[in-house]
């Protein structure tokens, strides 16, 4: 039985970068497949939203920074005016923000909830079936785009 998820989604821009880190800080996780993670209590009711930024499809991690120092060189960069160490469009697509624990929302709460947590609406807001999504990512190797496919079943 396919269970539905309650998410929302940004496309990455330079703005959306300089949010996240004025706002949130570091990450408190950072993956090799280069997914940016934070965990915050900015859900409804002040439960806990996992808040991951999505790697663009086959992403390639820039030398010579580290996974973990990725996010805040870019951040730094583009808050300096500098050249980050890669392109945007070649690092991330998009954020994702959704119940971190399995908590049950409804789009519209979870939506107001991220827009007041990180200064800005989403692009898109609804429900969602990560399971699809985590089995195409693991067959292709993680060469497809997560925020095309969250988007494609939010507008679709």
């Amino acid at each position: 039985m396919t269970r539905l998820v309650s998410t929302c989604v940004w496309r990455v821009d330079e703005g959306l970068i300089l949010a996240l880190d004025q706002r949130f800080g570091e990450p408190v996780d950072a993956y090799v497949n280069g997914s940016q993670v934070w965990l915050r209590d900015d859900g409804p009711g002040g439960f806990t939203l996992e808040w991951r930024l999505h790697p663009v499809a086959g992403f390639v991690r820039p030398a010579p920074v580290s996974t973990g120092d990725l996010f805040p060189a870019v951040a730094l960069a583009l808050a300096e005016g500098l050249p980050p160490p890669a392109p945007l469009a070649a690092l991330w697509d998009g954020l994702e923000a959704f119940a971190a624990y399995g908590e049950e929302v409804e789009p519209a709460p979870l939506a107001a909830a991220a827009t007041r947590a990180l200064g800005r609406p989403p692009d898109a807001a609804g429900l969602v079936d990560h399971e699809s999504i985590a089995t195409e990512w693991e067959r292709t190797g993680g060469h497809i785009s997560v925020v095309d496919w969250l988007l494609q079943q939010l507008q679709g």
